[in-house]
């Protein structure tokens, strides 16, 4: 992975050089620019990818774009627009790709696309993009198979023909602006105020339902200017048509910021802004508590909290704002957890922020309301029991034995090996050991591969090689087993002194017993040792290569030999 990173940091500097060369970035912030991409490339490098690292990396170089074109203006430069700008637009092309190809339901991200080709590309490079974005996500992954038809026509019709009265209107604009006799040119007021978009959206609304379907074609109306009748008619049929939905609840109290607000005449230009702000937000949430009390069901909490809890994360330089927005998520959580209708993903956040502002009583008081209302879940008891780990509470171990009786034994490996972790800083070895030795009678046998590699790591770190060796000895016919148990084993023997080629053929051998048919290089490695130790045998290698190509399945085998011959000639 971290080669990969390099390569993409390496690919950028072109750019970042004729930024620097050309006077628009200072040296410095060059070195800003490679550290901030670095870490967000490595964001989105991971196995377990996320869909805000992907927003985020993507608003980063849009902002870039941004102070790039902002200092174009200020200096009057307007060379080396392929080597600075079409790379970043490129790269930001291949981030929405990605993005919308490992998350296809998220019909905001194809819109965000869209939206960033029609200011950065130009109108004439998106229609195909805005076809693929409103057939492959509206109708693939939101529609029943046989409204694909229906979808496909519709949507992406209404579409175009909004993208060619925009086309029309500019035309008409550059002629009049010319003055030039349009008399030989027709253009159709129809066709110019969007019309035919209406038509082909009311046919699509009598066949397609759903609050996502209307708010997606809203987001397409909104990328026009003259779309202000059709967006009307839009938001008045979400409203009439799903008041039972919670998108149009969320989509009605953030429509709220929009809006314009009269801060008070005393105010600063700062206080006014903030005062501005105040006031759309306390709109927004005027809305969500209608909407928790005309739907009160944990999805509309969801919602409700959500833009709370996006609100309180905005920066902002008001002390006030800040403790309004404060005051408010923190009520807002209240309120949900007593109407019994807080989701389950919100109380890790709750307890997290009540610990951040230090209200850590009422912390841990949520945290075990939690756990009482979800007693099976995992991830609540977890987040309990790092709370009072967190303040050095004298009810862990206690909790820990709670937290194990309530929960399944399969998908508590989390709670053992925090359960282990902390029983090493606060218990005697002898109760840490013991505690090792349960937590493998006690959770399921996938799970306890870990644990016996933590196990004999802990052996090793606090009882050196004798103890490793007996806990290695203990468990080495207690399978399943991972290959790095083995290969932890065969790294201890090596930092020995006295390092016995019989005890590393016997953890080879028994690790090649479970993994021999799936694993090349643990038998390579194992040739390596009888060639490089000192009381290794080299006559044992041809039976060692013997039994790999008898056991090695498949590709493997091919694998093995070429790496074989380069052991052979030594190049490997």
């Amino acid at each position: 992975m971290a080669e990969r990173i390099e390569q993409r940091i390496e690919a950028r500097l072109p750019e970042l050089e004729q930024l620097e060369r050309v006077g628009l970035f200072t040296r410095k912030e060059i070195r800003a620019v490679i550290k901030k991409a670095s870490a967000l490339e490595y964001k989105i490098q991971r196995r377990a990818l996320h869909k805000e690292d992907f927003i985020n990396y993507i608003q980063y170089e849009i902002n870039l774009l941004e102070l790039i074109k902002k200092r174009r203006s200020r200096i009057g430069y307007s060379f080396k627009k392929d080597e600075i700008e079409y790379s970043i637009v490129q790269r930001i092309h291949g981030l929405f790709k990605r993005a919308t190809e490992k998350w296809k339901d998220d019909v905001q991200l194809w819109l965000s696309h869209v939206a960033f080709c029609r200011k950065w590309v130009g109108i004439q490079n998106v229609t195909f993009l805005c076809f693929i974005a409103v057939s492959q996500n509206l109708v693939i992954h939101k529609t029943p198979r046989h409204w694909w038809e229906v979808l496909t026509c519709k949507s992406s019709q209404s579409l175009m023909e909004l993208m060619h009265a925009e086309k029309q209107r500019k035309e008409k604009k550059e002629f009049e602006q010319a003055k030039m006799d349009l008399g030989e040119f027709s253009y159709s007021e129809e066709v110019l105020n969007g019309e035919m978009a209406r038509i082909i959206y009311r046919n699509a609304i009598e066949k397609i339902k759903g609050a996502e379907f209307y708010l997606s074609l809203l987001s397409i109306a909104k990328l026009f200017d003259f779309t202000q009748d059709l967006q009307k008619e839009i938001l008045e049929n979400l409203q009439a048509e799903n008041a039972d939905d919670p998108l149009t609840w969320d989509y009605m109290a953030r429509r709220e910021l929009e809006m314009g607000s009269l801060p008070s005449p005393e105010c600063t230009s700062k206080q006014m802004k903030a005062s501005e702000v105040a006031q759309k937000e306390e709109r927004c949430c005027a809305v969500f508590d209608e909407a928790v009390t005309a739907l009160p069901t944990e999805a509309m909490w969801k919602c409700y909290v959500t833009f709370c809890l996006e609100r309180l994360n905005r920066k902002t330089n008001s002390e006030e704002l800040r403790r309004k927005r404060l005051e408010r998520t923190l009520c807002v959580f209240s309120r949900a957890h007593e109407s019994t209708l807080l989701p389950e993903t919100l109380y890790k956040q709750w307890v997290h922020l009540l610990l951040e502002v230090g209200l850590t009583e009422k912390a841990t008081e949520v945290a075990a309301a939690a756990t009482k209302r979800f007693s099976q879940s995992v991830e609540m008891w977890h987040t309990r029991l790092q709370v009072l780990i967190k303040l050095n509470s004298s009810d862990v171990a206690q909790c820990f034995e709670e937290a194990v009786r309530q929960v399944k034994s399969k998908g508590c490996l989390p709670l053992w090996t925090l359960w282990v972790e902390w029983s090493e800083g606060a218990n005697s070895k002898e109760d840490t050991q013991a505690l090792y030795q349960r937590s493998l009678f006690v959770i399921n046998p996938a799970d306890s591969v870990t644990m016996k590699e933590k196990y004999l790591d802990w052996a090793y770190r606090h009882g050196g090689y004798k103890k490793a060796k007996k806990v290695f000895t203990s468990l080495h016919e207690s399978r399943p087993f991972s290959l790095e148990f083995f290969r932890k084993m065969i790294e201890i023997e090596k930092e020995q002194e006295s390092c016995k080629m019989l005890n590393l053929r016997e953890y080879y051998e028994r690790a090649l017993r479970e993994f021999g048919s799936t694993d090349s290089d643990l038998w390579l490695d194992y040739i390596k040792e009888e060639l490089s130790h000192p009381q290794g045998k080299p006559v044992n290698c041809g039976n060692i290569h013997w039994r790999a190509l008898k056991m090695l399945e498949g590709e493997l085998v091919e694998k093995f030999v070429s790496k074989y011959t380069l052991l052979q000639t030594g190049h490997l």
